[in-house]
């Protein structure tokens, strides 16, 4: 989710659960003890903290969805993999529940950026060698099936007959707000469900309308989706992913209204969005 700065008065406020978590991380010297720290909100999954050039998260339990999982090792094991690449912060440490990076300078990707730049950094992404603990996921096409009747949503027609899978490194969640974009070009954030999987399901998440207008964009259009797909450089994925665009778009529909069935109203306008799902 996009993140936005709290405000935090003082440099003596730390809005934090207990004042012993922030004097943990300061001791082990994974952040300055001179720094405020600003509760980022936007997300609810997990707590955030910018502390002066460091992002401090901790995980909650149970912060798993039926799509997204939420798994603090998983993201440690992520960074450390892609460290010096330039797909993702820089680790600092971790310990327990929480992880600390280094922030990245930046802003949250928008169509203006051009979606070509996305679509060749998840392309560099899916070629880096995948981290033997990374764990599978399964995203062939009865497991999307299974998992979007589990939700109550309708399933399209799919052939029968699609490309290959293409098992990489996958982010997980790849949506535009965990795109931050510099000079130096893509970075993506928020690895807590990275997996070794199917290679079209990152391009069906960045792609997704709902999860662009969470982003707080408008849906991608007809030439842009295009232009990703051509950009990210490989038929086979990019095929593959538009074989399943119905299911995957039935299944992010069915996921948007189980989380406006708990509460999450603001995902039911979403679901409207996924119009592949018939």
């Amino acid at each position: 989710m996009r993140w936005k700065t709290g405000k935090v008065k003082g440099r003596s406020a730390v809005p934090s659960p207990d004042a012993d978590f922030a004097h943990y991380w300061i001791a082990r010297g994974a952040v300055d003890g001179g720094d405020a720290w600003e509760l980022l909100t936007g997300g609810n999954t997990n707590e955030t903290w910018r502390v002066g050039n460091r992002i401090v998260k901790r995980f909650r339990e149970g912060g798993e969805t039926p799509i997204f999982g939420n798994d603090v090792q998983s993201e440690r094991l992520a960074l450390k993999a892609l460290k010096g690449t330039g797909l993702a912060p820089e680790l600092v440490d971790a310990k327990g529940d929480t992880v600390v990076y280094k922030r990245i300078d930046g802003h949250n990707w928008t169509p203006d950026d051009g979606v070509e730049m996305v679509a060749q950094a998840l392309a560099r992404l899916h070629a880096q060698p995948i981290p033997e603990a990374l764990s599978d996921i399964d995203l062939r096409k009865d497991a999307m099936v299974r998992q979007t009747l589990s939700m109550n949503g309708k399933v399209p027609r799919v052939p029968a007959e699609l490309p290959p899978q293409k098992h990489v490194f996958l982010h997980g969640d790849a949506t535009a707000s965990n795109v931050l974009v510099n000079e130096a070009g893509v970075t993506f954030i928020d690895w807590q469900c990275p997996a070794r999987g199917d290679a079209a399901s990152d391009l069906a998440i960045f792609l997704s309308p709902a999860m662009q207008a969470m982003a707080g964009n408008e849906p991608l259009c007809d030439e842009e989706v295009a232009g990703f797909l051509a950009a990210y450089g490989d038929a086979t994925v990019t095929d593959r992913y538009v074989a399943l665009q119905p299911l995957y778009s039935a299944r992010m529909r069915a996921y948007c209204q189980w989380r406006a069935a708990r509460g999450d109203h603001g995902y039911g306008r979403l679901a409207s969005l996924e119009k592949g799902a018939g």
